[in-house]
């Protein structure tokens, strides 16, 4: 086993558990380890601290677990996928629910691990290495224990590419899921694309925030802005919404959002197919206005070398949404950049609503479901974060 030793003054963070050993915290390595090799994590004097994940990147060391007599090996990962399962049983019996997260990465001790469950298939994705090389095992056991028709891989992410890791997309075990494959959440009907979707195909992580927003669009106009397959539009339009209009900069995504209110017995109100910021400089100048906005912009910021540029786009976003906000409007609006925190959204948000001349409350602070768990001891497991504010 390959040693990883730390320097003195970088063993604290792993003692209290954090889960990410970056690159300025390692001595010397003992030995030559490839990405994804399994290695034992050292303190200066030699001292046992963890077992990990090697790679090449700035994030250097992944731990998977400090027992030391609990090595990952087949059975370490096979149990960690039993937990993980048994922390999300009452999911599974929940009535008019069938697509939510079955494995969150480091909240769930399996680094780089992702896996959502649809209805019968599950959509996977290894995002470092060390998940790359256990992503056919973790694919079998997770279609043993779940019953699941197929596993399917949707590994291209952000991080990936950190990693230094070419896209991965394909069937893992089972049988391919049909084109569009139905789901419920919370009794709504919606049909997602499982094989090129964004994310995993559908935003499973909205889903308490998409029923907590709906509860503000009875009777009033409601303006949905990156509306992909019209989730929140469906929530919105299902609890009473005098009119609803969807901005999408993507054609296909439309027309399946439009299939989706149709799927749920709901008008498919007015749709644009354009670019967010133009469609709201374009309201703008039209005079429109309406009485709650609903704003969830894709990653921003995937790291923090691109907070800066993020921070101007989510300041432009809010500060136009703001000026459309009719007298007492909501808005709803999220960051799902992991290089931004709570604090500087709210910052962000602060500077748009001033910029505007309006002034807003927060009623609501907002975060992913509990089926995407932040661990105390890894703060950077929260990465939604959104707020809900009302208009003077």
């Amino acid at each position: 086993m390959i040693n990883v030793n730390l320097k003195s003054k970088a063993e604290r963070p792993v003692i209290r558990r954090h889960p990410w050993v970056f690159s300025g915290a390692i001595r010397r390595v003992d030995g030559s380890p490839q990405p994804g090799d399994v290695i034992r994590l050292c303190g200066q004097d030699h001292r046992y601290l963890a077992w990990g994940h090697f790679s090449n990147s700035d994030i250097t060391v992944r731990i998977l677990g400090w027992n030391e007599d609990d090595p990952p090996g087949s059975d370490f990962f096979r149990r960690r996928l039993t937990e993980a399962l048994a922390r999300r049983k009452h999911l599974f019996a929940r009535s008019g629910l069938s697509a939510f997260r079955l494995v969150y990465g480091e909240s769930d001790g399996l680094p780089g691990l992702v896996a959502d469950w649809y209805d019968g298939y599950i959509v996977l994705s290894a995002q470092t290495p060390g998940a790359d090389r256990s992503k056919q095992s973790a694919a079998e056991t997770l279609m043993e224990l779940t019953g699941a028709k197929g596993v399917i891989e949707r590994s291209k992410s952000d991080v990936r590419k950190l990693e230094g890791l070419e896209p991965s997309e394909g069937i893992l075990c089972g049988q391919a899921a049909p084109e569009h494959h139905e789901i419920l959440e919370n009794g709504h009907r919606f049909l997602v694309d499982l094989t090129r979707g964004q994310k995993t195909g559908f935003y499973v992580d909205q889903r308490p925030n998409r029923k907590l927003v709906a509860e503000y669009a009875k009777d009033h106009t409601v303006l949905d802005v990156f509306s992909y397959t019209a989730a929140f539009s469906i929530y919105a339009a299902s609890q009473g919404a005098a009119s609803i209009t969807r901005v999408e900069s993507s054609a296909d995504v439309t027309e399946l959002g439009d299939r989706n209110l149709k799927l749920n017995n709901l008008d498919t109100g007015e749709s644009i197919v354009a670019d967010a910021f133009t469609a709201l400089r374009e309201f703008r100048n039209q005079g429109r206005s309406f009485d709650l906005i609903i704003l969830d912009p894709p990653k921003l910021a995937p790291t923090k070398a691109q907070v800066e540029r993020a921070s101007r786009a989510y300041k432009d976003i809010n500060l136009l949404a703001a000026k459309l906000l009719n007298p007492g409007g909501i808005l709803a609006t999220f960051s799902c950049s992991g290089g931004v925190s709570a604090d500087l959204f709210q910052k962000i948000l602060f500077g748009a609503c001033l910029d505007a001349g309006r002034d807003l409350r927060i009623l609501h602070h907002m975060s992913q479901g509990t089926d995407h768990p932040v661990l105390l001891t890894f703060p950077e497991s929260w990465y939604l974060k959104g707020l809900v504010l009302q208009a003077d």
